[in-house]
């Protein structure tokens, strides 16, 4: 792949890991998480709008079991092989006996009308977050049946005229052998992590008190760098690799006095890659907006503002990490 010259201007790249109770289901039940997954169906059209607002383009990568109207179609479409975690509780099929028949009797593990809403906005791509929100690095993940899962990811999607070619990994739990089968299933863009150590990918068993701690202390006060990048920099073989810069923590009610200091930090880091003409790569979870909404949108606003201003000054521009890859390389499905 050859990369294309690029018109000047910083990029902004916001991705959504869209997953409901799929991505937190090992570590909290539904009634312990319940406020923030019913929150989400209110969290996604008041982003929605937000996004509408400043002209602000999104990757949605979703679970592919969310497309399903109901139970029985998603039972039709499991994959041929599944995995075999260590750890039972870290596969999605595990609690496919549990779940409702449709996404009116269960908003938890459904969400086609939420999927509809985003596909009405022209502007945001929907991607891939595997089909089981599929952990790489565990114990018992293997490659034959992650591929399997993503060939069920493709298919659900699908369903609503989608074919992802971006993937976001669960967990963010990456490896060369797992971003080369994705590649060969036509999703040849993924997120990548942040360079420095703390956010390196690892095995959940790995993440430890003080690489958890230290995440948390840079989102307020500089541990790490601004994690911007050089858009020609991404291209990985015949795969385009859009690292992640920055993870917007949702509101956290203890540490309200500090909500200055954690729009500042973002915001120096947008100015870092506007002035420079680098990337930005900003993301969370609808569910991070399940609870305390206003503040949430508060802080979105406060960020999105940001990089108006610093599209006026500076030309800097939103783009989905599908655009991007489009303008470095032209990667297609």
């Amino acid at each position: 792949m050859t990369a294309t010259s690029l018109t000047p201007g910083g990029r902004f790249v916001i991705s959504l890991d869209f997953e409901l109770h799929w991505g937190v289901r090992a570590r909290r039940s539904v009634s312990a998480y319940r406020a923030n997954l019913l929150g989400v169906r209110d969290a996604v059209p008041a982003m929605l709008a937000l996004f509408r607002e400043y002209d602000v383009h999104v990757t949605w990568a979703t679970v592919g079991m969310l497309f399903y109207e109901n139970k029985r179609s998603l039972m039709e479409e499991l994959p041929e092989r599944l995995p075999c975690f260590a750890d039972r509780r870290l596969s999605s099929y595990s609690e496919l006996d549990e779940i409702g028949d449709d996404e009116h009797e269960d908003p938890y593990h459904y969400a086609p009308s939420l999927v509809l809403r985003i596909l009405s906005e022209q502007a945001h791509e929907i991607g891939s977050h595997t089909f089981s929100h599929y952990f790489c690095l565990e114990a018992g993940a293997d490659v034959a049946s992650f591929r399997d899962d993503l060939e069920a990811a493709r298919r659900a999607s699908s369903r609503f005229g989608v074919l992802p070619r971006t993937l976001v990994f669960p967990g963010n739990q990456i490896a060369p052998a797992y971003a080369e089968a994705a590649a060969a299933n036509g999703m040849r863009v993924y997120r990548g992590t942040e360079s420095a150590w703390l956010y390196r990918p690892t095995a959940r068993g790995e993440q430890t008190m003080l690489r958890r701690g230290l995440r948390l202390l840079d989102a307020y006060v500089t541990v790490t760098s601004h994690n911007t990048y050089d858009a020609r920099d991404v291209i990985d073989g015949d795969r385009v690799n859009v690292p992640a810069s920055r993870f917007l923590r949702p509101y956290i009610p203890s540490l309200a006095a500090l909500e200055s200091l954690r729009a500042w930090r973002i915001r120096t880091d947008l100015e870092h890659a506007a002035k420079r003409d680098l990337v930005y790569h900003l993301w969370w979870h609808p569910h991070n907006f399940g609870v305390y909404l206003n503040e949430n949108l508060a802080m979105l606003r406060r960020v999105l503002r940001t990089f108006a201003q610093l599209r006026e000054r500076y030309g800097m521009r939103s783009v989905t990490m599908g655009e991007l890859a489009d303008e470095i390389g032209d990667v297609k499905t």
